[in-house]
């Protein structure tokens, strides 16, 4: 059993329920689990890791994301758009998915995630094209095996098209039969709901205006009858909302009600326009929203009720969300971004979270989003997941007060200098020590030349261009 003692860490911020911040301590691991921390700490037969340079922290827990988006990302006709236009020109674009883009873009992903502290990410793959087969978070599952992350799979899915007044084209929609019998698959096949699991799946169809409301109810029944998490898109943009009221009668929330989609075992992505009536049920319900700061802010999408929310006691974690809508993968900047930007909408009636609240949203609020009690802090017992950063730079100097809300008031701009996972060093100094990085990126960087170079994506480049005119 790899045995690591890392030593005399400059802080030690734990996330704990005490909020511990210890000081000049040390950290004990053994195999996959944190066996101790404290100070003066011994270990004969460990790895000793000096971290008197460094803050160590929980790693970090991505709540929402499209890894297949990694080849459509700064597409110049896309930068200005909004959601429901960005959707169209993109969907033609992921009608290239394949095994081998799907694998490429999770490996992507993955590589920046980690490089950035993230030890657990949950991703949401809605795109299933008919001549690319039901393998696709196969594919998925193979890539974070080998680059050694913590992963929740969503399987997503589209049962409404362009045809039955959807969004997506036609030829990328499912049956609700074939959608509940790949997630049946996927979740007899990789679901490990055991303490410690670096895998699971979770059943999410993609949003309001891509599905039906039978195949939102035959999720909830097979996500509840094999106790796996449910996930979706609501509440994102005023565009959903109309959709759901003309189409559903309903606003989001009440249709997702209706359905089934309530309760602790439930986190939506985004939720931007909840009443706040709305909001008292999340509370209510414990029904979890994955936050997505730099997504929102891009896509125009509003300022989720964030403060609000904490103070009733809805569950909420952070997310980078898609490649497409973001641009990147930067867990610790979405930190930052949050407490930047409900500080620049707070008032004396909805105080913006401190910046230590948003690092235990991306920490311990993601973990309870998951559903998991062995990630989001660091303490006894615990799966054996951090990251380390060294703050011994000169732009530093003078702000070491507060090392818990360092991340998010003075931010750090630089991947991190080391990431576990599981008890396994997967990043350190520039690396990642599980694959092979230049291979990952020139097979990614053809695929991308592949896209960019398709018969579908000049076709919408026109066509948006035109619009412009």
């Amino acid at each position: 059993m790899k045995k690591y003692l890392i030593k005399n860490a400059k802080a030690i911020v734990t996330c704990d329920a005490s909020d511990s911040v210890l000081y000049d301590s040390d950290i004990l691991i053994e195999g996959a689990v944190i066996k101790a921390i404290g100070s003066n700490l011994k270990s004969e037969d460990a790895e000793i890791i000096d971290a008197s340079k460094m803050y160590a922290y929980p790693g970090l827990v991505n709540t929402h994301h499209h890894f297949l988006q990694a080849f459509t990302r700064n597409i110049p006709q896309l930068q200005q758009a909004e959601l429901f236009d960005w959707l169209i020109f993109l969907y033609e674009l992921w009608a290239l998915v394949d095994e081998e883009h799907v694998y490429y873009s999770t490996m992507v992903g993955m590589g920046e995630l980690i490089k950035y502290g993230c030890t657990t990410t949950f991703d949401h793959h809605f795109y299933f094209p008919k001549d690319a087969g039901k393998n696709l978070i196969d594919r998925q599952m193979d890539a974070a095996a080998e680059i050694g992350m913590r992963f929740a799979a969503g399987r997503s899915c589209f049962t409404r098209g362009k045809s039955n007044g959807g969004l997506p084209p036609d030829v990328l929609v499912e049956t609700c039969d074939e959608t509940i019998k790949d997630c049946q698959r996927l979740i007899e096949k990789y679901h490990d709901n055991s303490r410690y699991s670096m895998r699971q799946v979770v059943v999410a169809p993609c949003s309001p205006f891509s599905v039906d409301t039978d195949v939102m109810v035959e999720s909830a029944k097979l996500a509840r009858d094999k106790k796996v998490r449910l996930h979706t898109h609501l509440a994102e943009t005023m565009d959903e909302e109309r959709y759901c009221l003309e189409v559903y009668h309903d606003r989001p929330l009440a249709w997702a009600k209706k359905c089934g989609w309530v309760g602790e075992d439930v986190w939506y992505a985004h939720g931007i326009h909840f009443t706040d009536e709305e909001i008292d049920l999340l509370a209510a319900t414990k029904t979890g929203v994955a936050h997505c700061p730099v997504s929102n802010m891009k896509t125009c999408a509003g300022i989720m009720k964030l403060p609000q929310m904490l103070q009733k006691g809805v569950p909420v974690g952070i997310a980078v969300d898609g490649y497409g809508a973001q641009d990147g993968s930067n867990l610790l900047n979405e930190i930052r971004m949050a407490y930047l930007w409900h500080r620049s909408n707070a008032c004396n009636q909805s105080p913006a979270p401190s910046g230590y609240d948003c690092l235990k949203l991306a920490t311990t609020g993601g973990a309870a989003l998951l559903g998991r009690s062995d990630i989001g802090l660091l303490k006894e017992g615990m799966a054996a997941d951090l990251f380390m950063i060294d703050v011994d730079h000169m732009e530093y100097s003078g702000a070491h007060l507060d090392p818990a809300s360092f991340l998010a008031v003075v931010g750090y701009h630089r991947p991190v200098s080391m990431t576990m996972i599981q008890g396994e060093i997967v990043y350190k100094d520039g690396h990642l020590t599980k694959i092979d990085e230049e291979k990952v990126k020139y097979a990614a960087e053809r695929i991308a030349d592949k896209v960019y170079s398709s018969e579908a994506f000049q076709r919408e480049t026109r066509r948006m261009d035109a619009q412009k005119v």
